[in-house]
């Protein structure tokens, strides 16, 4: 092959899906660390392609890209005031609540959420701007009346759901929830359920889907006339959506039926891990027994834990040989075990990767899963709240990890140090955990560069042919509710007309039957009569 035509096939396959920069908009209100550092990631990475990128967040990054570019429209005040909410509600106190009235809660405070969005003077001024984009992605979980924007500002509408492939993202683009196999993300149910587990899981998805049909869309509208007078109908914006970014991965969740405008990125956060703060690399390299790495996350504060649990995780922690490093944002650590190194921050994607960390404690959020699972560590969860107790269920499912509630009356010092050296010294827990961990890396592409090149597809493309058209039907259609309630009622009928022929048929046979005896009776008692005149 000439050089000439070599050089040309390189170029021709290096510019194939390449596009012109596109202007993207996204829209990921919540202050919560977790969710601003999965927005910022998937916009970075989206800047980094060369893309002109504006994001609407609580949060101001600072940090320049290198290729395309980044602009941050601010939520002011956000960051605050949910800080300050936070202070007043103790989560360990919450967990209790029963899925139905988490629900109701949730929708209520996301009401709140929209509405303060809705009002902000930096919203109103983009709005107001003029500017067109040809992609607005949006956050599901919290942000729902939020899809107007994209008939807004003329672009293709990319939602993003930061716990996978859940109820309420399926609903939209006609992807089967299976209730049967699994559980909601508000349950802590294993995949093999009971039959009363999957009666309850029914249950709720069915509540779940009339609130969110019947009470909550009705609502939506409502509040989009109310900010934007003469909008489409939500029923309408709801169901035009182009393509799903999910945080899923089959080495993360369960595996689940997925239509084709869903696309797992789950993990598409883990980058490769920094080095280490020298103190805190000498801590890790010094514990030749291992260390236990202890955190609660951004949102659970230490100092909310009860009392009594905190000195059943401290006795239970000071009588282990391996070192414990815990992040803990109290300032009460001068009673805790030798063995024990507190911090108020901790670089968590760096420390899972440190060879000498042995397992993870933590209440079970998917984004500390998933660095678990990237790095191959074992867990032990306890799950306060959202998708964490479904997290830790899956991992025990998948034997690499362990869970208990601190509702559980079995909830104990000899308890904890029971289930933490099984951990520890089964090395089948990490195996397993190192299987997740082979399965989590070998990917055809890094999925951050998979959710780039789908957004860039349906710019390219539109997302029309993705589409299924089962999101077109009725609810009942969809589940051939009407089909079968017609050949019910088909069989009803025919067995109706059996149980009738075989109801006739007797009747008519006892009255031969009964003719055919009185004939005979009769006939008999003729010749008796006749024998006797003889």
């Amino acid at each position: 092959m000439e050089l000439k035509n070599l050089l040309f096939i390189i170029v021709s396959v290096s510019c194939v899906g390449k596009i012109h920069s596109a202007k993207i908009l996204g829209l990921f209100p919540l202050a919560a660390g977790s969710h601003y550092s999965l927005g910022n990631t998937l916009m970075r990475g989206l800047a980094e392609a060369g893309h002109d990128v504006t994001m609407i967040s609580p949060h101001n990054d600072t940090n320049p890209v290198k290729n395309g570019s980044y602009r941050n429209v601010v939520l002011t005040g956000f960051v605050e005031s949910y800080a300050a909410t936070m202070k007043k509600i103790n989560l360990f106190s919450q967990q209790t609540m029963n899925s139905f009235t988490y629900l109701l809660k949730f929708q209520k405070a996301t009401t709140a959420l929209m509405e303060k969005t809705f009002q902000h003077p930096n919203i109103i001024e983009l709005c107001n701007s003029n500017e067109t984009f040809d992609v607005v992605i949006v956050e599901q979980m919290t942000s729902e009346a939020f899809k107007y924007f994209a008939y807004h500002f003329k672009g293709h509408l990319v939602l993003f759901s930061s716990v996978g492939a859940e109820s309420k993202i399926n609903y939209v683009v006609g992807n089967p929830t299976m209730v049967s196999f699994t559980p909601l993300i508000d349950t802590d149910f294993p995949r093999d359920m009971t039959l009363y587990q999957r009666i309850y899981n029914f249950l709720l998805y069915t509540f779940e889907a009339a609130v969110y049909k019947y009470h909550w869309l009705p609502f939506l509208d409502t509040l989009i006339q109310k900010y934007y007078p003469g909008a489409p109908s939500i029923f309408d914006i709801n169901y035009n959506v182009s393509l799903v970014l999910v945080n899923h991965h089959e080495s993360i969740q369960e595996s689940v039926p997925l239509v084709p405008n869903i696309i797992p990125i789950g993990g598409f956060h883990v980058q490769k891990p920094k080095p280490l703060p020298k103190d805190l690399e000498e801590f890790l390299n010094r514990a030749s027994e291992g260390v236990i790495y202890v955190s609660f996350g951004s949102v659970l504060k230490v100092e909310n834990l009860p009392v009594d649990k905190k000195e059943i995780l401290i006795r239970t922690f000071a009588n282990m040989k391996q070192k414990i490093l815990w992040k803990w944002e109290g300032d009460d650590v001068d009673n805790f075990p030798p063995n024990v190194k507190t911090a108020k921050w901790l670089p968590q994607r760096d420390v899972l990767a440190h060879p000498n960390v042995k397992l993870f404690v933590f209440p079970g959020g998917l984004l500390s899963l998933t660095e678990a699972i990237s790095n191959g560590v074992p867990i032990l969860t306890m799950p306060i709240n959202a998708d964490q107790a479904t997290n830790g269920q899956i991992a025990v499912s998948n034997g690499y990890g362990l869970s208990i509630t601190f509702r559980d009356p079995n909830f104990s010092e000899e308890k904890l140090t029971s289930m933490i050296n099984e951990l520890l010294n089964n090395s089948t827990f990490k195996e397993k955990a190192m299987e997740r961990s082979r399965l989590f890396h070998d990917r055809e592409v890094h999925p951050l560069q998979k959710a780039v090149y789908w957004i860039e597809h349906i710019i390219r493309h539109g997302g029309s042919h993705l589409k299924v058209w089962g999101v077109n039907l009725p609810w009942y259609q969809f589940y051939s509710l009407d089909v079968l309630g017609i050949v019910v009622m088909s069989v009803a009928i025919l067995l109706a007309i059996l149980c009738r022929i075989v109801k006739v048929s007797r009747k008519i046979i006892c009255n031969v039957t009964r003719g055919n005896v009185g004939n005979k009776s009769k006939n008999q008692h003729r010749g008796s009569k006749k024998m006797k005149k003889h």
